[in-house]
Formats: C-alpha cells, structure tokens, sequence
C-alpha cells in the first residue's frame, strides 16, 4: 500500500499556500523513501501549457492536462503532488475520475487575508477592476464540497498544516510512518526506575 502511487491534489485560491505546502509534503516523502514528483500550476503553464491563456477553456484544458500527466505518474508507482488553482468543480471532478488513488487538499484563505499577503499586489488591483478575470475577485473559484482534507492557511500555521496532510496519509496507510526513534539505554532505564519507584511496575 505505501509503494503504490496516488496524486494529492492541492486546490485553492492565488497565495492560499498550495505550493509551500506541496514542496514540505514532498520533502518529508523523499525522506521516507517515496518516489515523488510535484507539478506546480506555474511551472506546466510556462512549459505543458505555453500559449494557453486564461478563459474558462484555457483554464480547463491546463487542468487536464495536469491531470493527465499525474495519472501517469501514479500508475507507475510515482506519488504525484499537483498544485493548481483549478477553479472549476466539474473539471477537477474529471481528473478525480483518472485516478485509482486521489487525495483532495483543499486550501482555504479569506480575500481580505490573501490581499495582505499578496507582495504582487494582484488581488488589490483586481478589486480595483484593475485586472479583469481573476480568480476568486470576478472569477468564480468552485470550492470542494467533499475534499479529502481541508487545510486553514490564514489561522494555521505551515507547520500544523503540514502535519495535518502528513497524519492523514499516515492513517490511510498511502505513505509509511515516520521510523520511531529508540530511546538511549540510560534514559530507558532511568524512566523504569522512576516507574519502579511509584510502583507502576515491578
């Protein structure tokens, strides 16, 4: 079950947090030996999807053909981590369907947060009507009804994000836990005398 591959699927809004937190999930999955790829909304428009623009079936088509590729990747035993908007419900819908194994984040971020933190300045111009078609101001982003895990970026903090997609993965057996440490000799025996002492154990 560990070995096999799946595609975790980050969605959300523009600065929500879907890439910081694909790139610290893939990293504490190479470090438990897992093949993993990341496929970074930016990186395929500038490569996969070059010449797409962004109306609705410009939109679509990237997703797919995200979509697709993570398939691929998961069939042959690759863990595949997609971060994209991906707006639209009936097509991230479409690319659930290609898969086996697919595991739904769903990054959540209110505008008035994204705006503060968005360096670009790109969701104050598109308040202002400065920028026409943007996601989430006069765009419409279709958030999951069912997403396998819902993360809070404006009120956790990376790290418990992290940790939340990492314990779930856990428990669904899609990645190996993390190797117990053994604990030193002395300090084993110190903690059986102090149990000894209360007369936990003889």
């Amino acid at each position: 079950m560990a070995n096999k591959g799946f595609t975790l699927w980050f969605t959300g809004l523009s600065g929500a947090g879907k890439t910081t937190l694909a790139k610290r999930v893939q990293k504490i999955m190479v470090q438990r030996g897992l093949n993993v790829e990341l496929l970074d909304g930016d990186v395929i428009r500038t490569n996969l999807s070059k010449g797409l623009g962004f109306s609705k079936e410009d939109r679509d088509t990237n997703i797919r053909r995200i979509g697709f590729v993570a398939s691929l990747l998961a069939r042959n035993n690759t863990v595949c981590m997609a971060a994209a908007i991906s707006p639209y419900k009936a097509v991230r819908d479409e690319v659930r369907a290609l898969h086996q194994g697919f595991v739904e984040v769903f990054c959540t971020c209110s505008l008035d947060a994204l705006a503060e933190r968005d360096v670009k300045g790109l969701y104050k111009k598109a308040m202002a009507g400065e920028i026409k078609g943007f996601t989430g101001v006069d765009d419409p982003y279709e958030a999951p009804e069912h997403a396998e895990i819902t993360i809070d970026s404006e009120h956790e903090t990376v790290e418990q994000s992290t940790d939340k997609i990492v314990r779930y993965l856990e428990l669904k057996g899609l990645i190996p836990a993390a190797p117990t440490e053994d604990i030193p000799e002395a300090e084993e025996q110190a903690i059986r005398g102090r149990l000894k002492a209360l007369h936990f154990i003889d």
